[in-house]
């Protein structure tokens, strides 16, 4: 093995520690300046919050150094910078909700630092127990069969919360199984296309220039597309819908390569939205919510229950503007009790302006972003499809999320990733982080051995030619 690959892995945690390091002067700095914006005096916190941020950063950072020294050195700064940040936006949501009593909010911030940790934790477990990712590939139609279990559980079981029901309540806990289906199905749909993606691959009938696949297999599509609409239908979860729906075809086409298929999942996903958002009352008030969100405030929309939520999200991203009226000097309580969940990204918008937004989306982007490199480097299909997965099943919740409250798209109540209150979102993102920490891990140390094995042979020509 050569001397570079013997120091490529060191060199990884190296810069994984100094963007760690990073990451938790920027969460402190940032918790101690809304206390400080807002308060007038450093929140009471702030120690324990440190040490739990850097107990978040350097525990999972000494585990990676010792069970998976090259696995990509982004994503874990990544996920921890996005955690903190949204520690920071509920610390601050905190402090209005308690100045805004007829709110009846109660304190996210703790919970939530808890559940961090709890992510963190899960995730570490997952690198110790999970040596090689392939071992899932085993267990593809068990896990399918959980996560059919889990998906329809909240139909049969669930509690209707603000019109949907996608809650499951334990107790004094409440538990989103939808967050961890879109795990459990890449997982099934990457072992499974990895098995049927030559006869996915076929090609059909050429309609209107358009090579669409072969009639019989449609099925799996069709299947995947009735069961997005079943959950549609009983569950009024649009976000889990869409999310279910899209990771299939995106990991459709990664396995096929064929664009037909991107173009049958777009069709079938618009016709079903149409239908369902046309016959579904809840639906359907979303729809008409984002076609005039300023209704709520006359009396006509007043007067057929209209949320001003969305119309309210649009007031905070235009005073934002640019550079934003800095952190902890907006209105996030107009907004009501969802600001700090799926609306929590107007209250970047409104206190750090499109600057704010655009770098959070980023930030998300280069998540999602080297988890698809660790797909094109991995050398099994399976890694390569259930990393792609994992990437964009992050990235369909991100859109979903965020153009429903900017207005771009019909709002899904989705929460926003490590951001946005909710300890079952927060722990399945977490899991999705150790899958993409193991799949990259295994994919460097296939590539490493190989190229060293090629400089050998290299180096013994040129001495029997010298000999």
């Amino acid at each position: 093995m050569t001397f570079a690959a013997f120091e490529r892995a060191p060199d990884r945690r190296r810069t994984e520690a100094w963007l760690l390091a990073l990451v938790v002067l920027i969460a402190v700095f940032g918790y101690a300046y809304t206390g400080l914006s807002m308060t007038g005096r450093l929140p009471g916190g702030l120690a324990g919050f440190a040490v739990s941020m850097l107990f978040v950063a350097l525990v999972p950072h000494l585990v990676l150094r010792r069970f998976a020294p090259r696995a990509d050195p982004l994503i874990l700064p990544l996920a921890t910078l996005l955690t903190g940040i949204g520690l920071i936006l509920l610390h601050r949501l905190d402090i209005t909700y308690a100045q805004t009593p007829r709110l009846k909010i109660a304190e996210a911030a703790s919970g939530q630092l808890v559940w961090t940790v709890i992510g963190v934790a899960v995730c570490i477990a997952i690198l110790l127990v999970l040596r090689d990712h392939r071992i899932l590939q085993r267990y593809i139609y068990l896990t399918m069969a959980v996560a059919l279990v889990l998906l329809m559980a909240p139909a049969f079981f669930g509690a209707d919360m603000y019109g949907a029901k996608r809650w499951i309540l334990l107790g004094p806990l409440s538990l989103q199984p939808g967050e961890f289906v879109k795990i459990m199905i890449s997982v099934f749909f990457a072992g499974y296309l990895t098995v049927n993606r030559d006869a996915l691959a076929l090609a059909g009938r050429r309609v209107m220039g358009v090579q669409l696949p072969p009639g019989r297999q449609l099925g799996p599509i069709f299947t995947i597309w009735a069961i997005s609409l079943l959950v549609l239908i009983f569950e009024r979860d649009l976000g889990t819908s869409l999310i279910f729906f899209g990771v299939f075809v995106i990991m459709l086409y990664m396995a096929t390569d064929r664009a037909s298929w991107v173009l049958c999942g777009l069709l079938m996903a618009t016709v079903g939205a149409a239908v369902v958002g046309s016959l579904e009352p809840h639906v359907h008030g979303r729809v008409t919510a984002w076609l005039d969100p300023m209704r709520a405030f006359t009396k006509e929309g007043r007067a057929e229950g209209m949320s001003d939520q969305l119309g309210q999200a649009m007031f905070s991203f235009g005073s934002g503007g640019i550079g934003g009226s800095g952190l902890g000097q907006g209105h996030p309580e107009l907004i009501g009790f969802a600001g700090n969940s799926d609306f929590i990204l107007t209250t970047v918008g409104e206190e750090l302006g499109l600057a704010g937004v655009m770098a959070v989306l980023m930030l998300y982007v280069l998540l999602a972003q080297r988890g698809l490199r660790v797909g094109l480097t991995a050398r099994d299909p399976f890694g390569k499809l259930l990393a792609v997965g994992l990437a964009g099943a992050l990235l369909l919740q991100v859109f979903v999320v965020s153009g429903g409250v900017t207005g771009l798209i019909p709002l899904t109540g989705k929460a926003l990733p490590f951001l946005a209150k909710g300890g079952s979102s927060l722990v399945a993102n977490w899991v999705m982080v150790a899958l993409l920490l193991r799949i990259s891990d295994h994919a460097q140390r296939r590539r490493e051995p190989e190229g060293a094995g090629q400089d050998r042979p290299r180096r013994g020509r040129r001495g029997r030619r010298a000999a």
